[in-house]
């Protein structure tokens, strides 16, 4: 019996041939990742136990990417005890605030996680690592043991494995596919049961760049998916060749792989999504909502923040300005992308259609640390989840759609098809 990837880069990295799902391995990680919100509270640990040396400080990458703009005294002590804590602990790759942007995006970008590569993470959407062919594995506080130990050990998942077939109308997006994904796990229509298992897309996949296979990475980690994995394409590992910082091996499953279910979904006939209140999977036609008005829209997250997302975006926003009764914020995923914008004159594009600019990073979805809401406001955007209170206030109306429909909101001031705002093809 042969294995599915996830399973082949565990056993790569645990030194074994072969793994099943339940065993329980060792890997030895090409990365521990660990982000600004969490470092303290795992450099005390270690500290009163006497550990003051990191297992392999070559290893870690700290990413100051949650409160990346200091707005209370608690942040401003935070981020100082960070820089000190690289210094002590001897971490070269410290991505502080304005130097590489979301954890969960710049690696990627950057040619630092390459396909094939495993990772800890204190955080759940490491699992966006799938969307390059790698795998990330959430930690959370337990994070310390990693980084005094090198390793932890992990219980190999079970992998459910989902076939996409069809092409995407133009404008339906993969950050559409993954609400609709979402709603239709939970709600039973695809019989299966996501917690601590991974998802593995197959079927057409190649049209799906990047930034789209990132957005597919989003929605399943909302429902308790551990790991989300995408073979890599031609043109992944194009990007992988262009902008490796080391030497990777990409993986695939084998034909004869074993999964615990197996779907198929015809994503043609998709329409635009919006995801209610309460979560990913409360998602819905467009056209159930549209009309509902908005006060506040956010773009950016680890869902929505790459490259190709914002310039979605710009194509709706050009020559066009968000409603006076709106306020939109828009956090590129990195400073890479942000650096771009200026030379490209996309920046400028938004600033003239009257969005608010924030630095690379998580921006209001870090539980709205700016940005937030006030009671019985609304707001739609493309953070990751929308559970009450995430925003701010608990009464406020959190919405989900794609970059392009949370733009498309903004203008009109209240939920709009992004369909209506697209340029009209003509054919001659």
């Amino acid at each position: 019996m042969g294995m599915t990837a996830v399973e082949k880069v565990l056993a790569a990295k645990s030194g074994k041939a072969s793994v099943r799902p339940g065993d329980v391995v060792f890997p030895v990680p090409d990365y521990v990742m660990i982000h600004d919100g969490v470092v303290m509270g795992a450099k005390r640990e270690l500290d009163s136990l006497g550990i003051n040396r990191l297992a392999a400080p070559d290893k870690v990458m700290m990413v100051s990417d949650h409160d990346v703009i200091y707005g209370s005294a608690r942040a401003a002590e935070r981020g100082a005890f960070n820089r000190r804590a690289a210094k002590q602990w001897g971490v070269k790759n410290f991505y502080d605030a304005g130097r590489g942007g979301h954890g969960h995006i710049f690696p990627m970008e950057s040619g630092l996680l390459l396909p094939g590569m495993f990772y800890f993470d204190n955080d759940r959407h490491a699992t966006n690592a799938g969307a390059i062919g790698a795998f990330g594995f959430r930690m959370g506080a337990e994070i310390s043991r990693v980084l005094a130990t090198g390793t932890n050990w992990v219980q190999v998942p079970k992998s459910v494995k989902l076939t996409l077939k069809g092409r995407l109308q133009p404008g339906v997006y993969a950050r559409d596919i993954g609400f609709h994904l979402a709603m239709l796990f939970r709600k039973g229509i695809f019989d299966a049961d996501l917690d601590y298992r991974v998802l593995e897309y197959a079927g057409d996949l190649d049209p799906f760049s990047l930034a789209e296979r990132t957005a597919l990475c989003s929605s399943p980690t909302e429902i308790q998916a551990y790991g989300v994995f995408l073979p890599p394409s031609a043109a992944i590992l194009a990007h992988a060749n262009v902008k490796a910082q080391r030497p990777f091996t990409p993986v695939y499953p084998d034909a004869d792989a074993l999964y615990e279910a197996k779907f198929t979904l015809d994503v043609s006939r998709l329409e635009p999504q919006i995801a209610l209140p309460g979560g990913v999977q409360n998602a819905v036609n467009l056209s159930e909502i549209a009309g509902a008005a908005i006060d506040h829209a956010f773009i950016g997250s680890c869902g929505s923040g790459m490259w190709d997302d914002l310039v979605q975006v710009a194509d709706i926003l050009r020559g066009r300005r968000i409603a006076d009764h709106v306020r939109l914020f828009i956090a590129p995923g990195t400073e890479a992308s942000t650096q771009r914008l200026a030379r490209e004159d996309l920046m400028q594009v938004f600033i003239e259609a009257g969005a608010i600019m924030l630095p690379a990073g998580c921006g209001p979805c870090n539980d709205a640390v700016i940005g937030p809401l006030h009671s019985g406001e609304t707001s739609i955007s493309t953070a990751t989840n929308n559970p009450s209170g995430r925003f701010g206030a608990r009464d406020a109306k959190l919405y989900l759609g794609s970059p392009a429909t949370v733009a498309a909101s903004a203008v009109a001031g209240k939920i709009a098809d992004p369909r209506e705002f697209m340029p009209m093809e003509t054919t001659l």
